[in-house]
Order: C-alpha cells, then structure tokens, then sequence
C-alpha cells in the first residue's frame, strides 16, 4: 500500500513518526501552514516558520524516504490577530518556491469579517500563482461555513477543481461534491472523521475528488489512520486498486495542478547536512 498524506503537521511530529509512517507505506506529503498553537507576536515568526516548511522539514522528511512538500497561507484562527495580517504581503515570496504546491490552509476558523478578508485575498493569490487552494472549514457552524466556502471560492473566479474543501463530514460532503471541489476528510482517533465512517461515505459516493489525511499536529491525532483507512476499505470489499487510487492517485492529481510535485526522493545519507545540521545526535559509535 503506498500513501501520500495530503495534509499533515511534520513540523510538531518527531523522527519515529516519520519512520512508522515510512513502514506504514507513505510515500509522500503535503504539510499546510498551521497556526502556532499560542498567540505570535510577530509577522517574523511567520518567516522563520515558512523557511522550516521549504527548507529543514523537506530535509527531514527525504532522510526517512519521504517526499515533503508544503502549502503556505496565513491561517484562519491566526487571521484575526492584527499582528498577523501583514504577513500576506510576504506570502508572494513563498508561494514562488518549488515545493510549495498548493495556498493554504485558508478558510474560516470562527466565521468573522477579517477570516473572510484573508480567505478571498489568498484566493486571489492561488489565481495569480496557478496554485491549487486548501480550505478549513469551521469545527463550529461547519454547514454555514462550507456554504459561505463555496461563495467565496466561486466569487473569486477559482476553478473548483483547484481547491479542497477539507475536514468534511456526511453534513457537509454533498455540498461540496455539487460544487465540483475535492473532499478532504481527516480521519481522527476521537473526532472530525474515523475509518469507518470514510468507508460509508466512499461506499455512498464514489472515490473521484476524494482526499483522506491524518491532519496530524502537536495535538491528539494519529499520522497512521491513513493506513487505517486503507486496511478498513479493504475489510469492506474495496480493491488494492481503490485503495492506491484514494491514498496516492488522487493526491497526485490534485496537487499535480501545481506542477511542482517532487515525488522523487534520493536514497539517504544519514551522514547529510543541512544548514551544517544533521539528524544525528553526536558522531557515530
């Protein structure tokens, strides 16, 4: 079974992590930009964070035979923090780089007039840049946020083929499926979405513009269920080819709009460096 998570936080995971994920079947990645879990206090946290996604975790990644790419965007929970905002006129400078295959993510956190400011104005960025867009919707008033999503996706002029709307569930799948857009779901230990519930949905709907990630981060979640979802389709009487179709084939084409995928890894040098460091921890025994 080979993966590709189209949507994990690298960056708040550790080196087992990647090597279980590697024995698991994955592949390849894309880690959207995420906010910092507390308050930032400066546009030059988001510099240094941007740098990390393009740069060191791409390194980490490739030294576990894992292709890493990266989406970059202000964040909706972090859109409202007036101290944030001017980073969207820096995301040029990011979104320029290879690597980078999609904007995002983008959306809403709690629905307000500055989350919506910042969603339509990376939408415009995904339209100059030729970029895929990846959208959050709200943990809260989930079906008034996907409805509003769609608005603004179609306002702004976005093929909806080049967008995933993500975090769905059986509320919100329809609406996003009517309006041509992809469907990301993230399976989860205890909510958003399981393995078998996924299964349900892809056994009601078919398996064309479906994305299934782990959304993994620092909090409680699973870099594995993407597995887990792969082993419960099986048990269900979906074929290997289903599986590879769901887990790789279409996170390749999605993300493949951007024309920047870099799939191929080299084999790794546990000696490599990066920036002068290495995943080593002292010199060899």
């Amino acid at each position: 079974m080979r993966i590709f998570d189209p949507h994990i936080h690298m960056s708040s995971r550790t080196t087992d992590d990647y090597e279980a994920m590697y024995a698991a079947g994955v592949r390849a990645l894309v880690e959207p930009a995420f906010w910092l879990g507390q308050p930032r206090t400066s546009v030059e946290s988001f510099v240094d964070y941007f740098d990390s996604l393009v740069g060191w975790e791409r390194f980490r990644a490739s030294q576990f035979g894992i292709a890493h790419h990266c989406t970059i965007a202000l964040n909706p929970k972090e859109a409202n923090d007036p101290r944030c905002t001017p980073v969207l006129d820096l995301l040029p400078r990011y979104l320029a780089k290879d690597g980078v295959v999609a904007v995002g993510e983008v959306g809403f956190d709690s629905m307000t007039e500055e989350e919506e400011k910042a969603f339509s104005r990376q939408l415009e960025l995904a339209r100059e840049f030729a970029l895929p867009a990846m959208v959050h919707t709200p943990h809260r008033d989930k079906l008034a946020g996907t409805r509003r999503t769609l608005d603004l996706v179609e306002a702004a002029g976005m093929d909806p083929r080049m967008v995933v709307v993500d975090h769905l569930n059986e509320v919100t799948v329809d609406l996003v499926d009517e309006a041509g857009a992809w469907m990301g779901f993230s399976i989860y230990p205890d909510t958003k979405m399981d393995p078998d519930r996924m299964v349900a949905i892809l056994q009601r709907r078919g398996l064309d513009r479906v994305l299934v990630n782990s959304a993994a981060d620092w909090g409680r979640s699973d870099p594995l269920r993407t597995r887990a979802t792969g082993e419960a389709m099986l048990a269900a009487g979906f074929s290997d080819d289903d599986v590879d179709k769901v887990l790789w084939r279409n996170p390749v084409e999605f993300f493949g709009q951007s024309g920047r995928l870099l799939l191929d890894v080299p084999e790794a040098d546990q000696g490599a460096t990066f920036a002068g460091n290495s995943l080593l921890r002292g010199e060899r025994a």
